[in-house]
């Protein structure tokens, strides 16, 4: 894979139509596969495209008189192209959808979806494996089962796994220390291993029948837990067979707890699309081992015209398996264009044939199409939403004398507790709602702890002048229409002060300070040029305003709360070369604290799992510094 830059105009000449720009490029482009970008006078990307043969296909954009008024456009405000060559064409789709993804281009469809997908963990690395929820990176000694849609969707798949197969949720160090069972095993959700109330041979086949229910082998394990449920009758163990009959009961209520099943079908991706008032919503449902692990709706950004379904669909499927391990089969609503190229490209991903399939009739299609009427209803419900957000906006705009209806409202607020662990946090609020992917959290680092002026200002320098320092023209859309400050008229000065610094003094301000009492609905509002004003009890605005500052609130003392308890479980140990995460709980576990390691001697230490004779030595000498004597 190569990178070229086609040369745009040399500096202080003319500067060309995006037409000539491209006319220009041309001679110098590849007919080999690979990925072009366009771009604007600024350097922003503004289209992202894959090729079989680059030249062949940039030389189809000086056709305008071709091209819908969407690629016009873009064609118009082109000033430069870079290209990336790629061994294949499939090499290409995975690096647009890439690309795509990373760079939101204006003139793309653009799957916005900032969350990670929650999997289920089996840690096979312990003699009692646990299971888990998980996020992020995937470690050594670990079986994952999913994605699932949802938290909730692992959280009933966990639930199952402990009724029936009664596996451990409790993590190692807690698994390690206890010495009587804890209430889980009294409910009859965990064998309690951890007090040897199950042999390890036992709890290991408790494990690998988990491991074939999540493969979707549930009759198999269904027949072998009658059969035993039945033995242990004629043998007369009567409170065996009873357990293994609420374990067959557990299991019958969990394969018909799913409103919607894909009969004979292991692994499977539903993905169906509806498209209304120049939006678009897709709903995906995930399969796994034959059960519903959930379903996540997805809405993407494009131009309002000139997009057909079945281009939304082909862009949508390569963007989406982009992060995701894509499964043996892809149900579709719409025709895939180039559906032969988009398989070749997942499969290339997956390491395995995948199929992408649009069911006409029967099981599959009847799959299919209630996953549709979720899109559609999605879809209404959003469109809904934003109907009455706007209106709350254009309160807001009302209320406040704006210019115009604000489009991004950034509301700020702190917190700390007895001058410590001091924090400060931004969220942001428009037409869609919640922008969680815009929040920012911010760690005081000059303000004294407690000034809440001090903590306000540092914040809005640190947040506006780097947006300064990156748009200095303030072209680009991360600047707000209107500043949310929770205080009164002392933190409304101290944030005029610092944007009056900046040159930022066009940005309204408003700070909204609680009651009497802290008495919700009785705020006041403070605003440069005005006298403070009240909201009648039960205005929208007011509501609206209250949300605002409600999820700052929450925003912060969560950023708080995660750095408090950072610094609480940060010890000695950590200053330590060599002592990472895995090695720290080694040495926990063993010693019991952290002033246990530091009291032990260098025949002690070498002794942990997993330490050895040179950390040890290196441990004992960082406690002991000047002693290189084992003890």
């Amino acid at each position: 894979m190569s990178t070229d830059q086609v040369p745009g105009p040399v500096p202080d000449a003319p500067t060309p139509s995006g037409l000539a720009v491209l006319e220009a490029a041309l001679p110098g482009l590849p007919l080999s596969p690979g990925v072009y970008r366009m771009l604007d006078g600024k350097g922003d990307v503004l289209y992202v495209g894959k090729a079989r043969a680059i030249r062949k296909r940039v030389a189809q954009y000086t056709q305008t008189a071709r091209l819908p008024e969407r690629l016009r456009r873009m064609v118009f405000e082109t000033r430069r192209v870079e290209v990336i060559t790629t061994a294949s064409e499939a090499e290409a789709l995975l690096l647009e959808a890439n690309l795509i993804k990373k760079l939101r281009p204006r003139f793309n469809i653009v799957l916005r979806d900032d969350k990670s997908y929650p999997w289920l963990m089996v840690s096979d690395d312990h003699s009692h494996p646990q299971i888990a929820k998980h996020r992020g990176e995937r470690r050594k000694g670990a079986s994952y089962y999913g994605p699932f849609a949802s938290v909730w969707a692992v959280n009933q798949t966990i639930t199952a796994l402990q009724r029936v197969f009664l596996l451990r949720t409790c993590r190692d160090t807690v698994f390690e220390t206890r010495d009587r069972p804890c209430l889980l095993y009294q409910i009859k959700r965990c064998s309690a291993p951890c007090v040897d109330r199950i042999s390890r041979e036992d709890y290991a086949g408790l494990v690998a029948e988990a491991k074939q229910f999540l493969a979707g082998e549930v009759p198999t394990i269904q027949k072998r837990l009658a059969a035993e449920m039945e033995a242990a009758a004629e043998a007369l163990e009567f409170e065996r067979a009873a357990s293994l009959r609420d374990r067959i009961r557990g299991l019958t209520h969990v394969q018909g707890s799913s409103r919607i099943n894909l009969d004979g079908v292991g692994d499977a991706d539903v993905v169906a699309l509806h498209m209304a008032a120049g939006q678009s919503c897709v709903q995906v449902f995930f399969f796994r081992g034959g059960r519903n692990n959930g379903n996540r709706p997805y809405f993407l950004t494009h131009s309002k015209a000139d997009i057909t379904p079945e281009e939304v669909m082909g862009s949508f499927l390569a963007q989406l398996y982009d992060d995701l391990p894509p499964p043996p089969l892809v149900l579709t609503s719409h025709e895939v264009p180039e559906a032969a190229l988009v398989a070749e490209a997942l499969a290339l991903k997956a390491g395995r044939r995948v199929e992408l399939h649009r069911p006409q009739r029967g099981d599959k299609r009847a799959v299919v199409e209630h996953a549709e009427t979720n899109a559609r209803e999605a879809l209404e419900r959003r469109l809904a939403e934003s109907t009455a957000q706007g209106q709350l906006l254009e309160g807001v705009q009302r209320l406040l004398d704006l210019p115009d209806r604000p489009e991004r409202i950034e509301v700020y607020d702190n917190s700390h507790i007895m001058g410590t662990n001091a924090y400060g946090a931004m969220i942001v609020g428009g037409p869609s709602g919640f922008l969680k992917s815009a929040y920012r959290k911010f760690g005081i680092k000059e303000a004294k702890a407690g000034d809440d002026f001090g903590m306000m200002r540092e914040m809005l320098e640190r947040r506006f002048g780097r947006a300064l320092k990156e748009d200095p023209s303030r072209t680009g859309e991360g600047w707000p229409d209107l500043v949310v400050i929770d205080g009164g008229q002392g933190q409304l000065s101290a944030a005029a002060a610092v944007m009056e610094e900046l040159g930022l003094h066009d940005i309204p301000l408003l700070a909204m300070a609680k009651g009497p009492d802290r008495d919700a609905g009785r705020e006041w509002f403070f605003m440069a040029g005005r006298e403070p004003f009240q909201l009648p009890p039960r205005d929208p605005v007011l509501y609206y305003l209250q949300r605002l500052r409600d999820e700052a609130h929450r925003f912060v003392i969560g950023s708080h709360r995660a750095g408090r308890a950072k610094a609480l479980t940060k010890s000695e140990l950590d200053d330590i070369p060599g002592v990472g995460p895995a090695v720290k709980r080694r040495l926990l576990n063993h010693f019991g604290s952290a002033r246990g390691v530091k009291q032990a001697g260098e025949t002690d230490l070498a002794n942990c799992p997993g330490v050895g004779p040179s950390l040890a030595k290196r441990i004992h000498q960082h406690f002991h510094p000047g002693l290189g004597q084992a003890t």
